[in-house]
């Protein structure tokens, strides 16, 4: 899949050099599986700092500004985001800004399918609002999920809560005839940019 999408992505970090100033990938700290629910005995201990999971560092083609985010503070998202660039808003209504996400999997950090990984900063306080939440570190994150291609981008508590339920629902379920279903539906949400923003 890397060499297929390779000349889009050149396309894009083309794109994004003649638009914006600023580096073309964008880096961020993710929350990824906890290997502890693997583990009997280590559901009981405990870690000085409980962050969910492994933390990883995620790629993504940078569709935001430089200064998107003071301090490095994790800001949610929202829809007709003022801090999207110009190409920025194409790239995430089709999710070509998670085409590096690729190499993730290469490295091992990510599954082509499963939840969507968050930072640790939103992950504690989500833990902290939706008892479910948790559950779904149990497997490697994903660059697509069932609870992408089902709901658009969250946007208030009540939308995570929904993909929440996705997510375990696919978990439930998880095998290889239901990634592949997932991946040709996200096709559509890519192309004619469903659920997207």
């Amino acid at each position: 899949m890397l060499i297929v999408a390779s000349p889009i992505m050149l396309l894009t970090v083309i794109m994004i050099r003649l638009t914006s100033r600023g580096p073309v990938l964008y880096t961020q700290i993710r929350v990824g599986i906890d290997r502890r629910w693997n583990r009997t005995r280590a559901l009981h201990e405990r870690r000085r700092e409980d962050l969910g999971g492994s933390q990883f560092t995620i790629l993504k083609f940078r569709s935001m500004r430089v200064d998107a985010e003071i301090n490095g503070q994790a800001v949610w998202a929202k829809k007709d985001d003022d801090r999207v660039t110009p190409i920025g808003t194409f790239m995430r209504k089709t999710r070509i800004d998670e085409l590096p996400q690729l190499l993730n999997v290469i490295r091992g950090d990510m599954n082509m399918v499963g939840p969507r990984p968050e930072r640790p900063s939103i992950f504690v306080r989500l833990r902290e609002q939706i008892d479910e939440y948790p559950v779904r570190q149990r497997v490697k994150p994903g660059i697509t999920g069932l609870a992408q291609v089902s709901n658009p981008y969250d946007s208030c508590l009540d939308d995570v809560r929904k993909k929440v339920y996705f997510d375990i629902q696919y978990m439930k379920r998880q095998s290889l005839g239901e990634d592949l279903r997932i991946m040709l539906k996200t096709i559509p949400v890519m192309v004619f940019r469903i659920g997207s923003q």
